[in-house]
């Protein structure tokens, strides 16, 4: 939930041997209930370390959100964030990097009437200046229309070791719930495992997907060791993987996991990972952000969302593979 309750997406052979020994201890849904699973609603992670838990599928804003001042895409973001809010969605995830997006998800947060305890606000800082985090976070603030985040994140690691010590200290002063780091597209594991093992972090945001596995190595398993919760960006690659599988059926087996598109079992086969806490898939359409929260949803039989075994998420990596 939010702060105000905090005191509450070819297979390389063998690449997913490390990932199917540590989901051996995983229970899945096939089996019995989700790990963090409420009954009847989407599927929830627990934040490590806390009571605090929060749904498997939040909503990203780079691009999609970066609409200025159009009314008419202003009113379509609007549209999407109540979509989401009312699928049982909470995590938006923004950054004073995407252009307008801060201010695009505080009209819509506005507009809608949300509460604040119905969002769990995550944002960042991108910022070299040393000194600039403070000033960035109150401009940040300002375009949600929010007074406090559940987290805050460093962008892409930039300048990490100045803001972060910014960030801790607002979480030691009861003003931000959690901390983290994040990175994409790959890039720059090496210095993200030095961070992750040398500072006390809550999140890591990282890119993964059925194709975009690096992650699986080491950073996941450190964020299992050190009990940090993982935000997965890119889950679509941008859109781009499922621009790509349009026109290709989904394989046979989709329809044991309540599936019914290539989104749904790229989602599913994020956060069957057992690391993973919440996907963030960004988009423009109400039909989509349907779809993707239905992807960590029970289906019209079962109690709960059913994700994929081992053997099932070789086979969508596998079936991806051999589609591209």
């Amino acid at each position: 939930m939010a702060f105000a309750d905090i005191s509450r997406r070819s297979f390389l052979a063998g690449a997913g041997s490390t990932v199917a020994a540590s989901l051996a201890g995983m229970p899945l849904i096939h089996a019995g209930t989700a790990q963090g699973q409420v009954a009847a609603g989407v599927l929830r992670r627990k934040i490590p370390g806390s009571d605090v838990s929060i749904p498997a599928i939040g909503l990203g804003s780079w691009i999609t959100f970066n609409v200025g001042v159009d009314p008419v895409l202003l009113k379509n973001c609007t549209d999407v964030m109540a979509a989401f809010f009312a699928g049982g969605g909470e995590m938006i995830d923004s950054s004073p990097m995407y252009g307008s997006s801060q201010a695009t998800i505080g009209h819509g947060l506005k507009t809608l009437g949300i509460h604040r305890d119905q969002v769990f606000a995550t944002d960042k800082v991108w910022t070299s200046d040393e000194n600039g985090g403070d000033d960035q976070i109150a401009e940040t603030a300002r375009r949600w229309g929010i007074s406090k985040f559940d987290l805050l994140q460093v962008h892409n690691m930039r300048d990490w070791e100045d803001q972060l010590p910014v960030l801790q200290a607002k979480k030691a002063a009861g003003e931000l719930g959690y901390v983290g780091v994040t990175t994409s597209h790959g890039r720059r594991h090496e210095l993200l495992s030095v961070i992750m093992q040398r500072e006390p972090l809550d999140f890591v945001q990282v890119t993964y997907n059925p194709l975009d596995r690096e992650v699986e190595n080491r950073i996941l398993p450190i964020a299992q060791e050190r009990g940090m919760a993982v935000i997965i960006n890119r889950p679509f690659r941008g859109g781009h993987l499922t621009k790509a599988l349009r026109g290709v059926p989904v394989p046979e087996f989709s329809s044991e996991l309540g599936a019914q598109s290539w989104a749904q079992l790229i989602l599913k086969y994020i956060v069957s990972h057992p690391a993973v806490t919440c996907a963030i898939p960004a988009t423009t359409r109400v039909d989509h952000v349907r779809e993707n929260l239905a992807a960590a949803m029970p289906g019209k039989v079962e109690k709960d969302a059913v994700l994929p075994t081992p053997d099932m998420r070789h086979a969508i990596a596998a079936a991806i593979g051999d589609a591209l």
